[in-house]
């Protein structure tokens, strides 16, 4: 088991409105671990981003440890280490609370994709998530970062099916970026493999 110390805080420059975050860093302990799979050298940096109530923080925990773990809403962030077909992944899961969304671009810089989790059953935000996705992308930090969405909690009935969430998103205005849309289930763990594939070939063919 590793310990990585790192961690990074938002904080308000005097004078400068709440929707421009000034970022700044400094060091406590956080926990890594290893997903099971090929070890590589190569270390990617992740960020599981959406609104709060997606299921960020059980996928990766599904990743992480392969099964369901207890899990509280976040307020800051987990990061974790997954290595899968000789790709580190530094995974960042981010809170998607009202008030912590503004302090996600503290963390965009470097980043090479985004696992961006939609909750299928929540019809009535899935308008928020969409404008929340827009915002981020325009970003010229993640002007290159590789798009991975989890339309999740299909497991249960009278979820949005992947088609309804993707034109919801709006996912086909995309252009000039690798984007791929995937149906998910955190807590019975469908889907995740399949998108972890994905990624892990979409962030290796771009060598």
């Amino acid at each position: 088991m590793t310990i990585m110390i790192c961690f990074i805080i938002c904080t308000f420059r005097a004078g400068i409105s709440s929707n421009q975050p000034f970022c700044t860093s400094f060091h406590v302990s956080g926990l890594l671990s290893y997903f099971s799979g090929l070890f590589g050298s190569k270390e990617r940096r992740i960020l599981i981003l959406g609104l709060d109530g997606a299921g960020k923080t059980t996928i990766l925990y599904r990743l992480q440890v392969g099964e369901v773990v207890t899990t509280i809403p976040t307020i800051g962030f987990n990061v974790e280490t997954v290595v899968y077909k000789n790709l580190r992944f530094q995974v960042w899961d981010l809170g998607g609370q009202t008030s912590i969304r503004p302090y996600w671009r503290c963390y965009y810089s470097k980043t090479d994709a985004i696992i961006y989790v939609v909750d299928s059953m929540d019809r009535d935000r899935i308008g928020i998530s969409k404008n929340e996705l827009v915002s981020m992308l325009e970003e010229e930090e993640l002007k290159k970062a590789t798009l991975c969405v989890f339309a999740n909690k299909q497991d249960i009935e009278g979820a949005m099916t992947v088609t309804e969430v993707a034109n919801a998103l709006g996912l086909s205005s995309i252009k000039n970026r690798k984007y791929q849309i995937f149906k998910t289930s955190a807590i019975k763990g469908e889907g995740l493999d399949d998108a972890m594939e994905w990624l892990a070939n979409a962030l290796l063919s771009n060598n």
